[in-house]
């Protein structure tokens, strides 16, 4: 305990006097005030000169702020009244929801724009209704997001012990799902490894994504590259992309190929909105080219995409929360901020109008890395809380445990979990993860996957192939991972390049090309969270509950921690629990 405590503290680079140690080894809970203070003493204007050496009265004083001067104990008691007793007191509830417009303000600053809401700080129990880059980012984009809808609290790291025990999930809900599995690859994965396996892969992603092309009016008539003739002066091509260049002179000179033959097609940078598309294109996509042919040059004058056609809105009267990237077992995982979330879902914590949202939650989707893994990245072990891949399995379904057995979970693996590291992956192995499997509303599902949620359809993908398309393409960026999930949208693939950064599975069929446009894409991966709508479809990144890594330092990388996202009768709110 003692040198758990005092590696927390080194970690941030304080040193704690005798005084102020003894002090915190006094309370009932030290880890717990632990992570408090250290949140206090970094998010406060205390200098470096305060952290050398922290005094006792400094303790003392945070205590008192952060009403700790009782035990963590008691502190955590649930109190019986209720949140706010609306016959006693003249003024309003705060609303979940700012309607006042605020100015526009660039994406990435929308942490110092958001709408503050004040929520009490000490959590109050009702009875639960039943429920009906890498790189820094190039650019702002001229379509700017804000986020309302937020719930503001303190938050600290800590994973608590291993042991497992379930609060809630002892027995199974009455309610009634209607959930169906659409998508889900866990036992589909026949690959050998070897050539012919691969070349069966591209054949059956050209074959794919050549159907969704050909039901495009302009390539109605498209035709193959042996079947094109000498004095042809008009092209229609469905292709994929084999290879691009940049010419001496700044054009882009892209070679292509079908199941018949290859092609060069020149992209000049005289046609500039042509140009700026064919700047997004990427090795290994199939798209549709309409070009003029003059002898053996041909040059291209449209660019046709698989695309996501607009989408019809449905009707929901149910609410649903979408996390990803948890890591649990980290010594930067927010256990605080999680347990308050947890809360919340359980209609334990927040206003009337906070509670009565989390009341009306059906399902909790989880989109990858709910634990840190095992020798991940290198010198990870020196990073992680708990070091044995099963305990970090069983700490979260300690938590998730806790949850109402009434919502429903479904779990799909990220590039931390127990899983085969190509895309495809499998579900999360029972053989690692028994403890999760003994909840008994809990799902798992292949990354990707795509699930029915009571008729919403929900394309779940963990996000590895951001880092590709952030590398290869000189306009997008992690912060805006948004315009990411909607160029993959218009590609109508969710890891278009192969053999770079994102490990693929040459499977003998392409279960990465998006067959149906869902109603709500979520990922995560890069935890920063973003919304945006695109054609009536919900983009959602659901960011993470833990705080800023080494790695993420090294490439100024700012994480959005704790940000949940709730689609809630069809609209999109943002929760915040730290």
């Amino acid at each position: 305990m003692t040198n758990k405590i005092l590696l927390k503290f080194a970690k941030k680079g304080i040193n704690l006097s005798p005084s102020a140690y003894k002090k915190i080894m006094e309370d009932n809970n030290p880890l717990n005030l632990t992570s408090s203070i250290i949140v206090k003493l970094k998010g406060d204007d205390y200098k470096s000169k305060d952290l050398v050496s922290v005094s006792g009265e400094i303790i003392d004083k945070i205590k008192g702020e952060l009403g700790l001067s009782k035990s963590s104990e008691e502190k955590h008691k649930v109190s019986e009244k209720p949140l706010v007793d609306i016959k006693k007191t003249k003024k309003p509830i705060e609303p979940l929801i700012n309607t006042k417009k605020s100015k526009e303000t660039p994406f990435i600053n929308k942490k110092e724009n958001s709408t503050k809401i004040k929520v009490e700080k000490t959590p109050k129990k009702i009875e639960p209704k039943k429920p009906a880059s890498i790189e820094d980012s190039k650019r702002e984009s001229d379509k700017k997001e804000k986020y309302t809808n937020e719930i503001i609290e303190e938050a600290s790291e800590k994973v608590s012990d291993t042991k497992v025990q379930f609060k809630r999930n002892l027995t199974k809900s009455n309610v009634e799902y209607d959930f169906k599995i659409i998508q889900d690859t866990s036992k589909k994965s026949y690959t050998s490894g070897e050539i012919e396996n691969l070349i069966s892969y591209f054949q059956s992603r050209y074959e794919k994504l050549h159907k969704i092309l050909s039901k495009r009016p302009e390539l109605r008539t498209a035709q193959k590259v042996a079947d094109i003739e000498e004095a042809q002066t008009e092209l229609s091509l469905i292709l994929m992309i084999r290879d691009i260049r940049t010419t001496k002179n700044g054009h882009k000179l892209i070679e292509f190929e079908d199941d018949t033959g290859t092609i060069p097609i020149l992209f000049s940078n005289k046609n500039e909105e042509l140009f700026r598309e064919a700047e997004k294109l990427v090795k290994d996509e199939v798209i549709g080219v309409i070009a003029d042919k003059n002898g053996d040059l041909a040059i291209a004058n449209q660019i046709i995409n698989p695309g996501a056609q607009r989408i019809a809105k449905k009707e929901m009267d149910f609410g649903i929360v979408f996390i990803s990237d948890v890591h649990i077992g980290s010594l930067t995982f927010l256990e605080d901020a999680f347990n308050r979330f947890i809360d919340w879902i359980n209609c334990e914590y927040g206003n009337e109008q906070q509670r009565e949202i989390a009341s009306d939650i059906k399902y909790l989707v989880i989109g990858g890395d709910i634990v840190d893994g095992i020798g991940v990245y290198p010198n990870q072990e020196k990073e992680l809380a708990i070091k044995n891949i099963t305990e970090q399995y069983n700490e979260a379904a300690r938590l998730l445990g806790n949850i109402r057995s009434d919502i429903k979970i479904i779990i799909a693996p990220g590039n931390h979990d127990a899983s085969r590291v190509a895309e495809p992956q499998p579900a999360v192995p029972e053989e690692y993860a028994k403890a999760l499997y003994e909840l008994d509303n809990v799902e798992f599902i292949s990354n990707p996957g795509v699930v029915s949620l009571d008729g919403i359809n929900v394309l779940i993908y963990h996000g590895r192939s951001f880092d590709d398309l952030v590398m290869d393409i000189k306009d997008f960026s992690h912060e805006r991972n948004d315009l990411l999930m909607e160029e993959l949208l218009k590609k109508r693939h969710l890891a278009p390049i192969y053999g770079e950064r994102t490990p693929l599975a040459s499977e003998l069929e392409d279960y990465l090309v998006i067959d149906e446009i869902p109603d709500v894409f979520h990922t995560g991966h890069v935890h920063i969270n973003t919304y945006r709508k695109f054609n009536g479809i919900h983009l959602i990144n659901s960011g993470t509950f833990q705080t800023q890594t080494e790695f993420q330092k090294i490439y100024n990388i700012e994480p959005t921690p704790a940000e949940v996202p709730v689609l809630h009768k069809g609209k999109y709110k943002h929760l915040k629990f730290i």
